[in-house]
């Protein structure tokens, strides 16, 4: 039924319509975090034909100085979160398609054999479990069933530090935490320090220029907006959707989520921002105006 639904919304011209009038004169952050290379492949394929790629820290800087005119017409940037061991697999498309890329790390994770909380085995076995677990509930689940933040597995799930030194060149890396903990939930003492530790470990100890942080999961409020803002970042990245302008506050930046697997016209619906804007309106219509701010 999905499949269907992304078929008639791009065969029925909104995508087009989205990306010519809504997006022309925005800038649209995508979200990924485990692309295959043959999915990447084609979502590097279609966006470079269809919109305008720049990094991040072009935005930013546009951002900082009010320049309206730094930001090509429908531009469009492309971000990962975690820095799964996956993501290293790209590196060869990366190069190929010149395609500017951030990805978000979890400075406790990558370099080591520590794993993500979100991938544990337990997470997975939904057999016996409720469909939809709140992030809170599953964290609670797996720190019950023995999960450690700092054990050292047998694999690996993060890149490690000879690929992140490869990928340097081509990549651009930002924080996305130590350990992507509940930030709405922990401790403010907590988030504050996985925020600046973050940053510092990145910096110091992976020689990279920090200055963007993705909160976990997205979530944020005014305080851990603030918490951001203290720890030296310049610039902070949500899972809110819509589209973005120079005039957006740094600190709430808008992405939209986006599959690790779908076919091309997936990737066309999701790009363009309509499948959000249905999903809104359907599901939360009092907020769904929010989409265009």
């Amino acid at each position: 039924m999905k499949r269907l639904l992304f078929a008639i919304l791009r065969f029925s011209g909104l995508p087009v319509l989205f990306r010519e009038t809504l997006q022309r004169r925005k800038v649209t952050i995508l979200l990924f975090h485990d692309l295959t290379a043959e999915s990447a492949e084609k979502a590097f394929s279609y966006l470079s034909r269809k919109y305008r790629l720049i990094g991040l820290d072009d935005f930013l800087e546009a951002i900082e100085r009010k320049d309206e005119s730094r930001i090509p017409r429908k531009a469009l940037i492309i971000t990962f979160d975690d820095g799964v061991k996956e993501n290293y697999a790209l590196l060869p498309l990366i190069r190929e398609h010149k395609v500017p890329v951030t990805i978000f790390l979890c400075a406790g994770i990558v370099g080591t054999n520590r794993h993500f909380w979100f991938l544990h085995d337990s997470v997975h076995n939904r057999e016996n479990r409720p469909k939809a677990l709140s992030n809170t509930e599953r964290l609670r689940l797996v720190l019950q069933e023995g999960f450690e933040f700092e054990r050292e597995y047998e694999t690996r799930q993060a890149l490690s530090r000879q690929e992140i030194k490869e990928m340097k060149p081509l990549v651009r890396f930002e924080s996305h935490s130590r350990f992507h903990p509940n930030v709405l939930t922990s401790d403010e003492a907590n988030v504050a320090e996985a925020f600046r530790l973050s940053k510092k470990t990145l910096e110091e100890d992976f020689d990279l220029n920090i200055t963007a942080i993705a909160y976990p999961c997205g979530d944020h409020s005014d305080r851990i907006v603030e918490l951001a803002r203290e720890a030296g970042y310049r610039a902070a990245l949500t899972h809110d959707p819509g589209f973005n302008t120079i005039r957006t506050d740094p600190f709430r930046l808008k992405r939209i989520p986006a599959n690790d697997s779908f076919n091309r016209g997936e990737i066309a619906v999701r790009a363009s921002g309509v499948w959000d804007f249905f999903r809104m309106l359907f599901t939360e219509r009092l907020l769904f105006r929010k989409f265009f701010e």
